[in-house]
């Protein structure tokens, strides 16, 4: 499909859809052509039902999606309401029976953009195909255990989503913050049919890292540290004459710089009274 011809290397403001399949590198060379053909029925008979003419949209192949533009002219209500709503219909109907159901991830901008003739440029669609292929999307999608997931950009969530309209409730998108190559932006989930989602926590990491050494210094201050048994405690001379002493996870120190005996974990009465007592 493309749109009446708007003039090569001009901006115009269009409503810019990123349409993404769910893990397609999952798919083998026999199943992918048929879960793109699937995409493709599902857009193009959503396009149908939402009696948005093929004069007004502008469609490139992404190999595992699509990347749709939809001439001003068309009322963007109505590709977030009913347009979205035929595409969730479509997508339950192809996912019936189906053994590895499809998901698509689906972001959404409204920008300029520039058409030429290998197809359509600009921020607007870099910031829509971000939004499809981010990690909150991904998660969120498989965490709902859910068919569609539509991400919509801060500025088409504020200027249209939150009016409402037709097919259109604003109480079922959920905020959330993402980190994007350009830097940080708000965006807003929804999945049709369900009210506002709850986002998924964004996995940090450093998490596992850090609570293995809580444990550690945990365990470490409970027990001290973890070695093997010795029958007695170790005499290591020292080239002043200072002895040091070591028992389990305790250092004691003479003549040294430090003020008190060194135990890591805790400082018992016994150690205390020592202190006292070489200070008399």
């Amino acid at each position: 499909m493309n749109h009446g011809a708007p003039e090569l290397g001009e901006a115009h403001y269009e409503l810019v859809i990123s349409v993404d399949a769910r893990r397609s590198g999952e798919y083998d060379d026999v199943d992918k052509p048929r879960m793109r053909a699937r995409i493709y029925r599902v857009l193009e008979t959503a396009f149908t039902h939402a009696s948005v003419g093929r004069d007004a949209v502008h469609m490139e192949d992404r190999g595992d999606g699509v990347l749709v533009s939809v001439a001003g002219r068309i009322a963007v209500t109505r590709l977030l309401g009913l347009w979205l709503v035929e595409v969730h219909e479509k997508l339950r109907d192809e996912n019936r029976g189906l053994r590895v159901p499809l998901g698509l991830r689906i972001g959404m901008h409204v920008g300029p953009v520039r058409h030429d003739e290998r197809g359509i440029s600009g921020r607007a669609v870099d910031l829509a195909c971000r939004l499809a292929d981010s990690s909150v999307a991904r998660r969120l999608l498989d965490a709902e255990e859910a068919d569609l997931v539509l991400v919509t950009s801060q500025s088409l969530y504020e200027d249209v989503v939150s009016s409402g309209g037709k097919f259109i409730e604003p109480g079922h998108y959920s905020p959330a913050r993402l980190e994007l190559k350009e830097g940080e932006v708000t965006a807003w989930f929804h999945l049709p049919g369900r009210p506002a989602p709850e986002i998924p926590a964004t996995p940090s990491p450093f998490g596992a890292a850090v609570a293995e050494a809580a444990d550690i210094a945990a365990d470490f201050a409970v027990t001290g540290p973890k070695s093997e048994p010795t029958a007695e405690p170790a005499q290591r001379p020292d080239p002043s004459g200072t002895q040091y002493t070591v028992h389990g996870d305790m250092s004691q120190h003479h003549d040294n710089v430090y003020q008190q005996p060194v135990h890591i974990g805790r400082i018992t009465d016994r150690d205390t009274e020592r202190r006292k007592g070489g200070a008399e």
